[in-house]
């Protein structure tokens, strides 16, 4: 186990380092942020946004929980989201899900974990809505991956439900929304589903803005 007084070190030795190579780093992020994206992740410590897309600090804002889920009812991610959309006016927003994900793995069982089960129960209700598929392919792998995809598609769709995103699409013709998964084993990331600005939606879905 890594000592938190290492994390502290460290933390030093990088910040010296940023210095070293650019006096003026710490100068430049103290007084400006204004990212093009906002990415909603898994809170899972393998997949670090800023790291896997090769973005510097403050080009990119995240927000991270278990199974990158976009829950209507969830004021964190929708403060998260209103606060990009209408301050920072991102013009991307990135759902990415990860093959291997711990939440898509415990919701595909039927173990009761306390008060995650209220959590999960997201993942289950897209299972349900794909079980058909989900059911035919042959190995618990092959099962697990495709649901973390549909996870990442039904996530983003929750995205475009919400009336934050229509109404920035009626005035502003942004964000585009991206559904993206992470490979752990080789690093790269498969979009698996793409929504431009005023993608079409079930009508019963659609605010009068």
């Amino acid at each position: 186990m890594i000592p938190f007084q290492k994390l502290l070190d460290d933390n030093k030795l990088w910040a010296d380092r940023q210095v070293e190579a650019d006096p003026d780093f710490f100068k430049r992020l103290e007084s400006l942020q204004s990212p093009e994206f906002l990415w909603i992740g898994c809170s899972d410590s393998r997949v670090p946004a800023n790291e896997i897309t090769g973005t510097r600090p403050g080009e990119i804002f995240v927000h991270r929980n278990v199974a990158n889920l976009v829950v209507n009812g969830d004021l964190n991610l929708l403060s998260v989201l209103q606060y990009s959309v209408e301050v920072l006016k991102v013009k991307h927003i990135i759902v990415c899900g990860h093959y291997g994900c711990g939440g898509v793995q415990a919701a595909m069982t039927n173990r009761h974990f306390g008060v995650l089960n209220e959590w999960l129960r997201n993942i289950k209700d897209v299972y349900r809505l794909y079980q058909k598929e989900i059911d035919t392919l042959p190995t618990k792998e092959e099962q697990l991956n495709r649901m973390t995809e549909l996870n990442v598609k039904e996530q983003l769709m929750n995205l475009a439900k919400t009336s934050i995103i229509q109404k920035a699409w009626k005035t502003e013709n942004a964000p585009y929304l991206h559904g993206w998964v992470y490979a752990l084993d080789n690093g790269i990331l498969k979009s698996i589903i793409e929504m431009p600005p005023n993608s079409p939606l079930d009508p019963v879905y659609k605010f009068e803005l």
